[in-house]
This record gives C-alpha cells, sequence and structure tokens, in this order.
C-alpha cells in the first residue's frame, strides 16, 4: 500500500462500490482523506463506505447515476457540506458493453458515451470549477484503459470513449493549470475485480497473456492513483500512465487461436 498522506484532504470517487474505486477509495480514506463514495447501486454504496468507515475512514455514500450532470454538480455540492471543501477527484465510473461492431446498435453506443465521456467530462467540470472557487488549487485523476492504446476485439465503442478521456485531460492542461489543478489519467490492463472474476477463466488466462505472469490487482492501481493524486506528483499533469503488467508492450490477444 501507498505510504502516501492524505491529511486534510477530501474526495470524490465516482463507481467506487466495488473493484478499483473501492480500494482507491478506501486507501485515500485510512491515509487520512474524506472521501465521498458514489456508486449506482445505492446498497453497495451504502455497505462499501460502511467497510471503509469500520476500517477507521471518513466516508459518506451518496448513490445516484454519475452519468447525470445535475447529480454529479450535486456530489461537489455534497462534498463541499460535509467536509469544507473538496481536494481531490478520481472519475472512475464507467461502463463496459462488449459488441460486434456491424451489430451495434445506437442505444448501447449512447450509454457508454453517457457514462464514459459525458460523465467524466461534467464532474471534472463541476470539480475544476469547486477548485477553482476555492483558489488553492487541486488534483483530478481521470480512469482510461489499454483498450485507449490497443485494439481489443468487440470493444470499439468503450476503447474509444478512453481513448477520448485520455485526450480530455491532455487539453485541460490549457485551462486548468493556471489555476494549480493537476489532472491525469490512469490507463489499467487486465484486473482482477469482482466483476472479470467472474469469468472462472479470467486469471489464467491473463496470467499467461501478461508478461510480468499475472493480471493486476486493485491494490496495483490504487497504488498508482494514490501517487497521482498525492502532492508529491502536483508538476505532473496531462500524463497517463499504463498499469498492465506490460501487456500493451507485446499485445497479444486473448482471442488468439
Amino acid at each position: 500500500m501507498s505510504s502516501f498522506s492524505f491529511e486534510n484532504q477530501a474526495a470524490i470517487v465516482t463507481g467506487a462500490g466495488q473493484g478499483i474505486g473501492f480500494e482507491i477509495a478506501r486507501q485515500l480514506s485510512i491515509k487520512g482523506a474524506s472521501v465521498l463514495l458514489n456508486d449506482i447501486d445505492e446498497s453497495l454504496a451504502t455497505e462499501s463506505a460502511s467497510k471503509i468507515h469500520e476500517e477507521g475512514g471518513t466516508c459518506i455514500a451518496m448513490p445516484g447515476d454519475a452519468s447525470n450532470v445535475p447529480f454529479v454538480r450535486s456530489m461537489v455540492n455534497e462534498a463541499v457540506e460535509q467536509f469544507g471543501h473538496l481536494t481531490l477527484a478520481v472519475a472512475n465510473a464507467g461502463i463496459t458493453l462488449f459488441g460486434d461492431f456491424f451489430d451495434y446498435e445506437p442505444e448501447t453506443l449512447q450509454k457508454v458515451m453517457n457514462l464514459n465521456l459525458n460523465g467524466t467530462f461534467f464532474l471534472t467540470q463541476a470539480v475544476a470549477r469547486q477548485f477553482k472557487k476555492q483558489g488553492k488549487g487541486g488534483s483530478i485523476l481521470l480512469m482510461s484503459s489499454v483498450t485507449g492504446h490497443q485494439a481489443h476485439k468487440n470493444l470499439t465503442a468503450y476503447g474509444m470513449t478512453k481513448a477520448g478521456i485520455e485526450m480530455l485531460a491532455k487539453s485541460l492542461v490549457i485551462e486548468l493549470s493556471p489555476h494549480h489543478i493537476n489532472i491525469n489519467t490512469i490507463a489499467p490492463g487486465a484486473t482482477l475485480t469482482e466483476r472479470t472474476q467472474q469469468d472462472k477463466d479470467y486469471e489464467q488466462t491473463w496470467s499467461h497473456l501478461t508478461p510480468m505472469g499475472r493480471p493486476g490487482t486493485v491494490q496495483d492501481i490504487a497504488n498508482a492513483a494514490l501517487f497521482l493524486l498525492s502532492p508529491d506528483s502536483r508538476h505532473i499533469t496531462g500524463q497517463n500512465l499504463i498499469i498492465d503488467g506490460g501487456w500493451s508492450s507485446v499485445s497479444p490477444s486473448p482471442y488468439q487461436n
């Protein structure tokens, strides 16, 4: 676990009911930050915030749809009301909808775009407005994916949104740097989460395909996230960090025969 301290910091982490988002929220909170934990699943959000509270962290649940702009803005208001300020944000909420390009439906594409791109864009906007108002800067982290760098079968729409998220962070260096706000992205590769482990072959398959010999863990991803959110990385902005055990250097596909 990262050794960074986040005392007197306040964060929003979306899509944090389980998996990578939960571990980022948990580590931030254990390291001293007050965390607003969001997930669209109300019971999951409440349960996860309670788990962090039981470990001694300060964490409140705010369930809701992170693609809904009024709700996104209300999260910022709630964090400030509860914690007195806001200094960190992690736009982790996203959706993966597999589908063959030739058969992909408009409503499916719109779901992916609404959460992955629109939700990320407007959370970043709402958070940056608050940082600007406070006048003390802040750190924003967006969640990309190796599929934004390497083609992956049946993930054309998803990969497109993730590449767009990286360009969003790069472009916002111009807008945010004068306000001492840094913004970066991380791009996880194959990672063991509650969702991916529903596939009984997932760990074995990706252990074979990953040069480091195993898929990532949520701790691997959260450790990198905490570095980019920490004061030690405030001069890093507009960058993307791939965390995939070397997979994108060689890019073997799980669909190869």
